[in-house]
């Protein structure tokens, strides 16, 4: 297998909504970024390697900048509702103000608040899971994506909870990872039967219930045990337990754990 390295990322001056809205422009999609993707150190990378696909596909799109807070959904699975409905009437408030009718997201939880909770504040938008947007592109061959750079690759694909038992996308993932050339190994535990990663439902900010072994310690170990050298995954809670779970069996060196969204970026080169 080849050496699997993240890419380092060229400067790439972003547009900002506030800016091309005061020139009268009114970019196509706001790409929510996300808290995991602007703070995490980790998530930045596949953030940066998102921005890249986009700039890529001249695609029109503009992110809040500093104008862009937490979209509620961690207090509503924490079970503070008054938090969630204060946090996600200011972020509609703010996508109306801007005109915004559709979102992309990288994150399963933000594109499942955003698409299924949203709506009954008055907050009714188009939301896209990259990975949607993405197959779409590849489909209609405005993203054409070499096979050989990556034919030597065998990963495993983890299902993120909230992207496919919360919303049914499950193929769109697959069918991404076909276009790149990769070997794809299923764990015996995948789809609407997958193992979720353990940080979901507001789990990952609390501690660990009692029992035998942490979950993420269950996936990793099913992951490890297809014997692919990347475990792919679509979501910052899944890449921070997946991460944790490699560390933890001392295979970080030996496996990777990438997003889809980098792997593209690998692939086309950029």
């Amino acid at each position: 297998m080849k050496n699997v390295n993240i890419m380092q990322t060229r400067k790439i001056e972003v547009p900002v909504m506030s800016d091309v809205f005061a020139k009268g422009e009114r970019p196509e999609y706001l790409f929510w970024v996300g808290c995991a993707g602007a703070y995490d150190d980790r998530y930045k990378k596949v953030t940066r390697a998102f921005v890249k696909i986009l700039e890529y596909l001249k695609v029109s799109y503009a992110v809040l900048g500093k104008e862009e807070t937490c979209n509620g959904d961690p207090a509503r699975r924490a079970g503070n509702e008054m938090l969630f409905q204060m946090q996600a009437l200011q972020v509609i408030e703010t996508l109306h103000k801007y005109e915004v009718r559709k979102i992309l997201t990288i994150c399963p939880h933000c594109y499942n608040v955003f698409k299924n909770e949203y709506p009954d504040l008055g907050g009714k938008f188009e939301v896209i899971h990259y990975l949607v947007f993405l197959k779409k592109f590849i489909d209609e061959r405005k993203l054409q994506i070499s096979e050989d750079r990556l034919n030597d690759i065998t990963v495993t694909y983890h299902d993120p909870c909230y992207l496919g038992r919360a919303n049914d996308t499950y193929q769109e993932p697959r069918d991404v990872l076909a276009s790149l050339g990769v070997t794809l190994k299923e764990m015996g535990r995948n789809r609407s039967f997958a193992l979720c990663c353990g940080a979901g439902g507001g789990q990952m900010f609390k501690e660990a219930e009692k029992g035998n072994k942490e979950i993420f310690i269950e996936r990793t170990e099913e992951a490890l045990g297809t014997k692919a050298g990347v475990i792919v995954t679509a979501c910052p809670f899944c890449m921070t337990m997946i991460t944790d779970g490699l560390k933890y069996k001392g295979k970080e060196n030996e496996v990777k754990n990438l997003d889809i969204a980098e792997l593209i970026v690998m692939a086309l080169g950029l």
